[in-house]
């Protein structure tokens, strides 16, 4: 590997940590920031479903979080969710968190008990899930592929997750948030292989992977 590689590679992997690091900081110093001043009183602005002032919950919800053990299950699989994103391109991982936010607050918005109040980015993580586990799937390529294999073995059991099985999980959330991170893995699988026929010489190959 030549220098200039190496180089490439440091500063692809420093972007990647001052990325999710900053995220990851945000997440905390909102929690910490609610506890000292609020007592977890903006939990309250979280997704209530068919209300007008819950919309907004839509874009806050991810941020807020039930408390730091609500918190801390939520930093690892963000972070190593998000990095396998990261990988390909920084762009990709804008596209899911977007429609992940997206997605799955309006579909537990719409669907969520009345009396509730949706809170945490789980539904984000579940998008991340999403997209990672049908990646593969869309864009039909060896490396994608593996890695949707690898997701799929290392936290298939997230799956459950988008069930009714726990009462106070936002199982909604977990849902549309899945669904969101599908609909980012079929645009951008689509552009790709697209892009791919475009290319010269590969117009007959990409047919016959139907």
């Amino acid at each position: 590997m030549s220098t200039s590689e190496t180089r490439t590679i440091t500063r692809e992997l420093k972007l990647h940590a001052a990325l999710l690091g900053g995220l990851v900081a945000l997440l905390w110093a909102i929690e910490i920031f609610d506890f000292l001043m609020f007592r977890g009183s903006l939990d309250a602005l979280g997704i209530r479903p068919r209300t007008i002032p819950g919309l907004l919950g839509i874009a806050l919800a991810p941020w807020l979080h039930g408390g730091f053990a609500h918190l801390m299950a939520n930093t690892v699989p963000f972070v190593a969710l998000g990095w396998l994103i990261l990988l390909r391109r920084t762009s990709d991982l804008v596209l899911v968190t977007l429609l992940s936010t997206l997605v799955g607050g309006l579909g537990v918005w719409l669907i969520g008990s009345s009396s509730s109040v949706h809170i945490g980015a789980s539904g984000v993580i579940f998008g991340y899930f999403g997209f990672l586990l049908l990646r593969g799937w869309f864009e039909r390529s060896v490396l994608s592929i593996a890695l949707s294999l690898g997701v799929g073995f290392v936290y298939g059991g997230m799956l459950w997750g988008v069930l009714p099985t726990q009462v106070g999980i936002s199982w909604e959330g977990h849902l549309f948030g899945f669904l969101g991170g599908v609909l980012a893995a079929r645009l951008l699988g689509g552009r790709l292989r697209a892009q791919a026929a475009q290319a010269p010489g590969a117009g007959g190959r990409l047919l016959s992977t139907r």
